[in-house]
């Protein structure tokens, strides 16, 4: 396959004849803070064994240029060698030793090593982000998961830096303006999980040690790394405890001790991702430092995004996926684990199982009812198709199952069976079957068919209660119905709910049981009162779509706040999101179950979840003719609830935010400029800078921001996070001017980076200028090659996405999305992919909309 991609045969071919024994790699970045200095230079040596003598193969390799190329001593010319993606060698001998010096680019785009100068103070800081093949813009490599080896890197940066890999460095040389950073051997590991991060980071160290059950003691250096203009928000103790306590958890559960020495974790400006894995050098998105205060479920997120990475150190880095088709062999982990160790290794998140199914399987469902849904275990062919893959299936579904998983085996076999991964496929790669044997001997189960079901077959099953009754009001039936392409076995606990004396819906009675087939008796109901609500997947023990019978519904839509167990209302919520969604709730009943319960939500994330989706539904899936009624709403519902909270509260902050979300008249904007000017105040509510941009972003996008005001505010805030808000605000303003300069800036010029990018692209589409941004539907069709074709796909992913028409959610729009797929059946599959799932947004939005009409 020609160009940047490589496909799975390649691969595989590749790996039959190749075994790699180790990579020296050799960086020097002192040119980094000079911003007219575009290379760095790149030297790679690689040792590697060939079974077939006289073969020839490849290294991947992005790069400006290639100075030399030299196998065992035979100089190669790289005008013949290298085409731009690939280094030719041929000749190959049983070993071999090649050297490659290349100038190698510094990124913009977030892939590669990416280079950010802080407008604060002027300093420059590098990382590095490969997965899942951009290892190849920094050194020459073999490409793929499967081909492990150990890695010595050697660093040559300037003087005042600090210099962290994935190991511990051995020696460290000044010379001049420069120091050279030697770094030890790494245990063998795959290309996309090396590590280099550079610059002047601020650092708090600490330590982590255990008693290993052989009596020696397992010491782990750690440190958190941040901006030295961010150091004064990095709460890097609270990093830290969570690190400790998920050390302890996932020593306990997995019985092998963290492998890679020390545990850096940086927090790395304008990352594509929330982190990465590297092991030995986890990398975050500095988001995840708090410049203004932020609700409980911020800091959630970000504990439960540090067990997900630690879980990685052993599902993905330890034990790693032989090819991309096994992605979910560690995302799906530690997806489940991220979640799973927030509540056993004690933090103070427990609600993490709240979150999980309110928040992480709401992306499932959407994921796998696109048309391009695909199982568990994925057919991935090329490298391309890889970097689309990392989607709600391979995380959020597939974490999803894994609880069903460790329910259906028992959590000690579970976790016996992991311990048994570890130890047989140490520094390994692994396939599904790897896995599943080591669960069979635990277990005793038979996987196979359990596997063919949940990770072989793609869909979601939507699960119904049928009921009825006599005349006495007791069940003479419960059963479950179960719909979808494949009927799958689930595991699931049935809730039967009514009032308690103060009113409040509470669990009368659990009843846990088998689901198969089409239609599944829940024997054991049989005789009992009718309950007020049935809850099926009560405890949300398995992976679907719950329905409710009509009088269930009914109780819901009088009292869905009244339920009293988080989980349960929280499932409440997520069924009734799935009903709107699926155009069998008008848009409007939903809303009208927000403004009315929302206010009484006690867990702060389904809160937020639910503005998320309430403005959603206004914007797309409500009737056209109702908008601006729903709109003023849901403006109105939050200017409600923010004079209602309790001062100073997470609470408070949310509906302050969703105001600025959906403010939109006189009386809602004037309070917004009111907070901003300091001449209006609610009680307990800091404006601080963070607010401060969302209350701007409100002002800007009803044209009420005018340029010397947004400027004054970036003069105040000239930060990355001030520069990249004032950005949207630009963007967002409702104006042809202000339209066509975002799309300027993002089609016609590569010249920004990838968070400038993602800026003006939400500016830009704001639902309530879809008039404006109309006029661009007709040139984004005829662009969307072009863009594949000349940008990374990183980029070209977020422009495809990011400005396909989605707000205008009439006929028209959905025929040009048909006409271009229909038109372009030898276009890039994952750029098919993309067009293909917004195009479903769009036919979704547009059967939630009859639906709300009628």
């Amino acid at each position: 396959m020609p160009g940047k991609n490589l496909s799975r045969d390649e691969a595989q071919q590749r790996a039959s004849i190749l075994a790699v024994d180790g990579y020296r790699v050799r960086l020097d970045v002192t040119s980094a803070p000079d911003p007219a200095a575009a290379v760095f230079r790149s030297t790679t040596t690689v040792a590697f064994r060939c079974s077939e003598p006289g073969a020839a193969t490849f290294l991947d390799l992005l790069a400006p240029a290639v100075r030399s190329i030299t196998l065992n001593g035979r100089t190669i010319d790289p005008a013949t060698a290298y085409d731009g993606a690939r280094v030719h060698v041929d000749g190959l001998a049983a070993e071999n030793v090649l050297t490659v010096e290349a100038d190698c680019a510094y990124s913009r785009t977030g892939e590669g090593l990416h280079r950010f100068t802080d407008p604060v103070d002027g300093e420059t800081y590098l990382y590095t982000h490969y997965e899942p093949a951009d290892a190849r813009r920094v050194f020459a490599t073999f490409e793929q998961p499967d081909l492990k080896a150990p890695f010595t890197f050697t660093v040559t940066a300037p003087a005042a830096w600090d210099v962290r890999s994935n190991a511990v460095h051995e020696t460290v040389t000044t010379e001049g303006a420069a120091r050279t950073w030697e770094f030890a051997p790494t245990k063998p590991i795959s290309t996309y999980l090396t590590a280099v991060v550079a610059g002047p980071y601020h650092v708090a160290a600490d330590h982590y040690s255990r008693e290993l059950a052989d009596g020696t003691t397992l010491d782990v250096p750690l440190a958190a790394l941040c901006r030295k203009s961010l150091a004064q928000y990095f709460d890097a103790d609270e990093i830290l405890g969570v690190t400790k306590l998920g050390l302890d958890f996932f020593h306990e559960e997995f019985d092998y001790p963290y492998p890679f020495g020390k545990y850096d974790q940086v927090f790395v400006p304008e990352y594509n991702i929330g982190a990465m894995e590297n092991p030995g050098c986890v990398t975050f998105k500095e988001e995840f430092v708090f410049r203004s205060k932020v609700t409980d479920a911020a800091y959630e997120s970000r504990a439960n995004v540090i067990l997900h990475e630690m879980a990685h150190m052993w599902f993905g880095d330890l034990v790693t996926m032989r090819w991309w088709d096994d992605l979910w062999l560690k995302e799906s982990f530690a997806d489940f684990m991220g979640s799973y160790g927030l509540i056993g290794a004690r933090t103070r998140y427990s609600s993490a199982w709240v979150t999980f199914a309110n928040q992480r399987k709401a992306w499932a469902y959407r994921q796998d009812q696109l048309p391009t849904t695909h199982p568990i275990t994925a057919d991935i062919r090329d490298l391309e198709a890889a970097k689309l893959n990392f989607d709600g299936i391979t995380y959020a579904k597939g974490a999803s199952v894994l609880k069903q998983l460790v329910a259906y085996v028992g959590s000690k076999a579970f976790f016996e069976g992991a311990r048994r991964y570890f130890k047989r496929h140490a520094f390994g790669n692994t396939e599904l079957t790897d896995l599943l044997d080591v669960l069979e001997e635990t277990s005793g189960r038979d996987l196979r068919s359990w596997a063919a079901a949940w990770l072989q077959t793609a869909g979601v099953n939507s699960l119904t209660p049928q009921l009825t009754t006599d005349a006495a009001g007791r069940i003479t039936e419960l059963a479950v119905v179960q719909d979808g392409d494949v009927l799958r076995p689930h595991r699931i606990a049935v809730g039967l709910y009514d009032r308690d004396p103060d009113g409040a819906l509470v669990r009368s009675e659990r009843i846990e049981l088998d689901v198969t087939g089409a239609r599944t008796v829940v024997a054991e109901a049989v005789g009992r009162p009718r309950p007020a609500l049935v809850l099926l997947n009560d405890d949300d023990l398995t992976y679907c779509k719950i329905r409710f019978d009509p009088d269930s519904l009914e109780t819901l839509r009088a009292g869905l706040g009244d339920i009293r167990d988080d989980l349960a209302r929280a499932l409440a919520w997520s069924a009734v999101w799935n009903l709107t969604r699926d155009g069998l709730m008008p848009a409007r009943d939903y809303v009208a179950l927000v403004l009315r319960f929302a206010g009484r939500e006690g867990n702060i994330g389904v809160l937020q979840s639910l503005h998320l989706q309430a403005k959603t539904a206004v914007d797309l899936y409500a009737d056209p003719a109702w908008r601006a009624e729903g709109g003023r709403r849901l403006a109105d519902g939050a200017l409600h609830e923010l004079r209602a909270a309790v001062p100073g509260s997470d609470h408070q902050l949310a509906w302050a935010r969703f105001l600025a979300q959906t403010a939109g008249g006189a009386e809602h904007l004037g309070l917004v400029r009111g907070l901003l000017a300091g001449s209006a105040r609610i009680d307990g509510l800091d404006v601080d800078q963070e607010l401060r941009w969302a209350l701007w972003l409100a002002l800007a996008a009803a044209g009420q921001a005018g340029d010397e005001e947004l400027a004054g505010e970036l003069a105040a805030d000239n930060t990355a996070s001030g520069r990249r808000q004032y950005t949207q605000c630009l963007a967002a303003r409702p104006t042809p001017e202000a339209k066509a300069a975002a799309w300027s800036a993002v089609v016609d010029s590569d010249e920004l980076p990838n968070a400038l990018v993602e800026a003006n692209i939400a500016g830009f589409s704001v639902a309530a200028h879809r008039d404006l941004t109309a006029l661009y539907a007709a040139p984004y069709f005829k662009l969307l090659e072009r863009v594949w074709s000349e940008r990374t796909i990183e980029i070209a992913m977020r422009i495809v996405a990011g400005f396909f028409p989605r707000a205008q959610t009439g006929e028209p729009t959905l025929a040009e999305a048909d006409a271009w797929l229909d038109g372009h059946p030898q276009a890039a599959p994952a750029l098919r992919r993309l067009v293909l799932e917004c195009r479903d947004d769009l036919a979704r939005a547009l059967r939630a909309q009859a639906c709300d009409r009628a």
